[in-house]
């Protein structure tokens, strides 16, 4: 057996070295979804297909990269291909590679003395490739044709250097080719982060040494999460929940029979809903990542994630139906809206054997928004982004306010980036106040925030869940709401809808809030009250919204607020949670007012007292990965990125 401490310095800097690449794309990102929102993840694996290291970046991802990295390897195999020496495979077909469309995947094969070592692969989400809508998931496709277009493992760099002919293809396939060609940029330069590291920790231990690491972390993570499924108790749960389908209709079964035996837990999804032609239907891959999520949640949060600790995991899905559909079914809103449910419905069958473990239902919905179209100056453009929602109250603390929950774990777009890229304006970001359950902790309560259009004509996509059906607790948290408001009237849009949008349309979305825990205690209405017990700022009353012809720089109330990785007791350790509060000049100036200073008489602003503030040119800033000191990568810049500069334009 190799020393347990060797083995754990190998084990944590790959881990490590997946973060890095999290942070070499988010770096070199052109899109702000993906470097703004870090909509992207990144893993490692050994030569055998196994998953030995994967950061903390996008739950949705947790099963599909592994099992779209062995399909991609079958694929290429079967037609007597090998990824050569300085080569990357890029694909986004999800019937090879997992989840959706717009999820571009890029496979980089290392080797180490002409010997396969392993893989570096990341995962990120092209805002659009194409399709019948801008943002490529138009919420009424009944094909994957309609979704975008479709790239099936192809060469995208080989010899080191990018093939312009395959840049090209995924150029001319969308409304954003600078963005696209940029971003492909990012995930190149990722790859080559990891694969830097990989061959760094081969060099310093040898081959031998790292193979037999590998095992031993791979058999670790196994042997305890068998020790935390032990301590749930044995039984045979049944459980079902819903989707709504495009007429708001909960008609969308899901169902599964959950078997846990000792240290094993068993998935039959038997009785689900048949495939849909609709956009709601989810790869097995999908389907897996909600299962391995779910375990994750309510075992040990610092067991390594590799495939070690998804071996005591076994589960079944009938093909042809909602979480394992045939092609080519559409599937872009099952990445984002049946992966949640698919959460939901995991979650509440283990709540049925140790209930006191899990929390409420949380808004269970990613609320996607898709714009694009073309501005006054004749440029086409494109924008997406997922909303946060209420948390569900947890079994000793209420739920937080306004995050995104479960398959998700990326950030609001700052409405900077936002109002400065694409012809739109922020009129409303704020808490739903009153929308989380009541009970003995509250649910937190979803978000409010609306676009209007400044100039040029455009199309929205809107795909949400819980507009009918309100998330589960000791009392149920508030449904969510689509509006439009056109010619000064407001009228309500389906969870799920196509519309035009003329200058001066506003789109308005209210998220779902989270249940409640149990059936005394606090009501709905104490929401609104700060509780300095948790050290958690109380909601902000309303205030008028904007109107469009206001500048972009009297922003009511901004929020920005991290993710945790799951809805339990997990911490999440990819960015420290932060919220920033931008106060316009009037009413800086009214709180001033209501609160002088006591040393001097001046009026000033009341800051939390319990530490002081720094100056701002010593405030550290909380990367992924990075604690704002010495960072290997930002340091030393990767010799391929002046290459790139002049490969992809």
């Amino acid at each position: 057996m190799l020393d347990p401490i060797t083995a754990q310095l190998i084990g944590s800097a790959l881990v490590y070295a997946c973060e890095e690449m999290g942070i070499a794309i988010r770096d070199a990102a052109y899109s702000p979804n993906i470097k703004e929102r870090l909509d992207h993840s990144c893993a490692l694996f050994d030569a055998r297909g196994r998953l030995i290291a994967q950061a903390e970046h996008i739950p949705v991802h947790l099963g599909s990269l592994p099992w779209g990295l062995r399909r991609t390897v079958a694929w290429l195999t079967e037609r007597g291909r090998t990824p050569a020496a300085g080569e990357m495979i890029v694909v986004n077909d999800p019937y090879i590679c997992g989840t959706h469309l717009n999820d571009v995947t890029v496979v980089r094969p290392m080797y180490a003395h002409e010997t396969l070592v392993g893989y570096a692969v990341n995962k990120a989400h092209h805002t659009d490739v194409g399709g019948a809508v801008p943002g490529s998931m138009p919420p009424d496709a009944a094909d994957l044709f309609a979704e975008g277009s479709i790239v099936p493992p192809m060469v995208l760099v080989r010899d080191d250097r990018p093939v312009a002919e395959t840049v090209e293809l995924l150029r001319a396939n969308s409304r954003t080719p600078h963005a696209r060609a940029g971003d492909l940029r990012a995930q190149i330069a990722g790859n080559f982060v990891g694969e830097r590291r990989f061959l760094e920790v081969v060099e310093r231990y040898g081959t031998d040494v790292v193979t037999r690491a590998l095992d031993q972390a791979l058999d670790d993570a196994e042997r305890r999460t068998r020790a935390a499924l032990r301590d749930f108790p044995d039984g045979v749960v049944n459980h079902h929940d819903v989707l709504e389908d495009e007429r708001g209709e909960p008609s969308i079964v899901l169902r599964v029979r959950l078997e846990k035996r000792g240290d094993t837990l068993s998935l039959d999804y038997e009785g689900t809903a048949p495939q849909q032609r609709l956009p709601l239907n989810a790869v097995y891959g999908v389907t897996l990542s909600g299962v391995y999520y779910a375990v994750r949640a309510v075992t040990d949060p610092y067991i390594p994630t590799n495939d070690g600790s998804f071996r005591p995991v076994h589960v079944r899905v009938p093909e042809g139906t909602l979480l394992n559909p045939r092609r080519p079914a559409a599937v872009g809103a099952g990445n984002v809206e049946t992966s949640m449910r698919n959460a939901d419905l995991v979650l509440g069958a283990l709540a049925r054997l140790a209930p006191e473990r899990l929390p409420a239902q949380s808004g269970g919905s990613m609320n996607n928004v898709l714009l694009g179209g073309t501005d006054e100056t004749g440029r086409t453009w494109a924008f997406y982004e997922t909303n946060g929602c209420g948390m569900g109250a947890r079994p000793h603390a209420d739920g937080i306010d306004g995050v995104h929950v479960h398959m998700t774990n990326t950030l609001n777009t700052p409405i900077e980036a936002l109002e400065r890229e694409l012809p739109l304006l922020v009129t409303r970001y704020e808490f739903a106040a009153g929308s989380g359950g009541g009970g003995r902790y509250r649910g937190g309560a979803g978000i409010v925030r609306a676009f209007a259009l400044r100039a040029g004509n455009a199309v929205a996509s809107l795909l949400a869940d819980r507009h009918t059906v309100a998330p589960r607790g000791g009392e149920a948290g508030g449904c969510g709401a689509h509006t439009l408001r056109h010619n000064g009237i407001t009228s309500r849009l389906a969870a799920k809808t196509t519309l035009p949008l003329e200058q001066g349309d506003e789109i308005t979305i209210s998220t779902a809030g989270g249940g409640g825990y149990g059936h005394a205690g606090k009501p709905a209405s104490e929401q609104l009250r700060h509780r300095s017990n948790n050290r958690k700022p109380a909601l902000l009353e309303q205030r008028p919204a904007r109107s469009l012809p206001q500048p972009a720089n009297t922003i009511t109330h901004v929020m920005k607020e991290r993710v945790p990785v799951a809805n339990t007791d997990l911490r999440a350790r990819r960015l420290r949670p932060r919220r920033s509060l931008v106060v316009e000049p009037r009413e800086r100036a009214a709180r001033r007012a209501r609160h002088p200073d006591r040393r001097g008489g001046a009026p000033q602003l009341r800051r939390d007292r319990r530490r002081p503030r720094r100056p701002l040119r010593r405030r550290r800033r909380h990367l992924r990965g990075d604690r704002g000191g010495h960072h290997p990568f930002l340091s030393q810049p990767s010799a391929f990125a002046d290459l790139l500069v002049g490969q992809i334009q």
